[in-house]
Parts: C-alpha cells; sequence; structure tokens
C-alpha cells in the first residue's frame, strides 16, 4: 500500500541539536532536542525512506554572568549566544558541503542566526517563511526584554547592531523574499520596523480572512520566486496554545494543527527547500508530549510525507 510518500524532495538529513535557552527569559528549551529525539524523531524521518544522520547536540558555554547581571542588557548572553550560532553556523554549512538538508532542533529561536549565516556562505540569494506568533524583528535599539531570539529574524536580514550582523556572517538573505507568518504578538516599535521594512507580513487576522492554503500561495510565490534557496523558520509558539502548550512563550489565537500541516505540505512541493529549523519547545511546559509529538509530524510533512 502507498504511504504517500513517494518522490520525497529530501534525500539525505542531518540533524543539528542546539539546546540554548539563554537568548530567551524562560529556562527549559534548553530541553527540547533530546525531547524530539525521545519522542522518536530520527525514526519518523527514517519512516520516509530518508537518509538521516543525527550529529548530536552542539556545546553550550555556560553563562558568564550571574542571573541578573549582563555587561549589556539589552544584549543578555551576549558572548554565549554568539558562541553558539558560530558553532551553529559552521555546522550547518558543514552539513550543506556534504550534500545534507540541515535540520535545526532548538532551543530559543536566536539559532536562527546561525542557520541564515552558514546558508548564506552557499546561496548567492535566500528567501526566508518565518513563522512565529512573534516579529523577532527587534534590535539591539529597540528591544525591551534584552533576549536575543526576538532579534534573531531581524539580525538574519542584515538589521540591527554591528555585534550581531558583523559577528555571525555576512547575509544573503533577502528582505523582500522574507514571509513572516502567524504573527500576533509585536512590540511598538518592532511593529514600526517592519512596516517599513520589505518584509511580507500575514498575521493571524489574514490567515483568518484568507485561508492558509491562500497565504501559503501567496507566501511561497513571495519567498520562492527568484532565490537560490528557502529556508524555514518555524516557532512553535505560532501554534495555538491548544495543540502546543509546551512552548516559550504562548500567545493565544494561533495557528491549528491543520493550518500548520498544510503549510509543510505545501513548502515541501515548492522545490527550492534547502533547510529547516524548530525552535523554542519547552518540554517542562508540555502535556502527554503533544507539542513535541506534533514537532515531529510538522518536519515530517515538511520532508514530504503525505496522507495518500
Amino acid at each position: 500500500m502507498s504511504n504517500g510518500n513517494s518522490g520525497l524532495p529530501v534525500k539525505k538529513v542531518r540533524i543539528v541539536g542546539v539546546p540554548l535557552d539563554l537568548g530567551a527569559d524562560r529556562r527549559g528549551i534548553d530541553m527540547g532536542p533530546d525531547a524530539l529525539r525521545s519522542d522518536g524523531l530520527v525514526q519518523r524521518i527514517a519512516e520516509l525512506g530518508v537518509e538521516v544522520e543525527d550529529t548530536g547536540n552542539v556545546f553550550i558555554p555556560r553563562p558568564s554572568s550571574p542571573s541578573g547581571s549582563f555587561k549589556n542588557p539589552k544584549l543578555k548572553h551576549y558572548d554565549e549566544v554568539l558562541c553558539a550560532c558560530k558553532k551553529v553556523r559552521d555546522f550547518v554549512s558543514e552539513a550543506i558541503a556534504d550534500g545534507y538538508f540541515p535540520l535545526v532542533i532548538g532551543g530559543d529561536h536566536s539559532i536562527a542566526m546561525g542557520t541564515t549565516a552558514a546558508l548564506s556562505r552557499h546561496y548567492r540569494k535566500i528567501g526566508v517563511i518565518w513563522i512565529d506568533a512573534h516579529g523577532d524583528f527587534n534590535t539591539e535599539e529597540t528591544t525591551i526584554t534584552g533576549n536575543i531570539h526576538g532579534m534573531s529574524f531581524a539580525t538574519s536580514v542584515g538589521r540591527g547592531t554591528k555585534s550581531l550582523v558583523g559577528r555571525i556572517g555576512k547575509t544573503t538573505v533577502s528582505e523582500e523574499h522574507c514571509v513572516l507568518i502567524g504573527v500576533r504578538d509585536l512590540d511598538p516599535l518592532e511593529r514600526e520596523a517592519l512596516k517599513k521594512s520589505k518584509v511580507n507580513v500575514f498575521t493571524m487576522r489574514d490567515i483568518d480572512e484568507l485561508g492558509m492554503h491562500k497565504v501559503m500561495k501567496k507566501a511561497l510565490k513571495i519567498a520562492c520566486t527568484g532565490v537560490d534557496a528557502l529556508h524555514v523558520s518555524f516557532d512553535l509558539d505560532s501554534m495555538d496554545p491548544v495543540s502546543a502548550p509546551g512552548v516559550g512563550t504562548p500567545v493565544q489565537g494561533g495557528i491549528t494543527y491543520r493550518e500548520a500541516h498544510l503549510a509543510m505540505e505545501m513548502i515541501s512541493e515548492c522545490g527550492k527547500l534547502r533547510a529547516m529549523e524548530v525552535v523554542e519547545l519547552n518540554p517542562i511546559l508540555d502535556r502527554y508530549n503533544n507539542t513535541g509529538k506534533l514537532a515531529i509530524g510538522l518536519i515530517t510533512s515538511a520532508l514530504g510525507k503525505r496522507i495518500f
């Protein structure tokens, strides 16, 4: 019997785990990568007929500053986050050079800065679909919290302080080919920065009014036309907390289970997907591993799994 997985777009996957929670306020996100493994991530990918290699976790340095004490409160845990992102950059770059599709599992969303820096070493123009309840478009100048996971999208397109943009590596992410989907919680200055940018934004209201299918058709046209590669950065807090309770920063009124799977299925069919990361799983807050299992299902949908 056919499982609907013939003609998979991805043949070889290398998993890079990043147990980093220093880019955020709430602890526990560092347990995300191992929770996904315990829930059967490797086996579920292998069942698709995909060659899968798990490289384990990137080493994360211990915080050098006592809790609540930072050299720069606008860039909390800067040294440790920068170190982790450089390691992610190098691991992901090596995976691409070896012919693997890099699957980065986190950890907080600051790790995306490393992934996009790695892709920029190999592709001239990159489109990004960033699925998130938040904009992650703050900079050192606009941040309210000082948490670097709220700056990762801005940094990935080359905006913000040189302390981040210039230290991880150049970016070839094309802002006009970037799409933010599912957003519903923005800081005031972050909202203004997004409005002035070339990033295309689809809020939850857009999804409500248009439906996920139309939103994704528009998003894929924007992100895939004229680029060499598509990167998908999926923050699990984009999901409604009813479906995904185990996330770092839950926000009511998010993407439904089926909407998310439809988005991943459509992404897998675009022919340009070259990397993916799934972030912000917090097993401490999860219920019966529901969020972890959901994340694995979404990953396999993006890799080509079909219902029929």
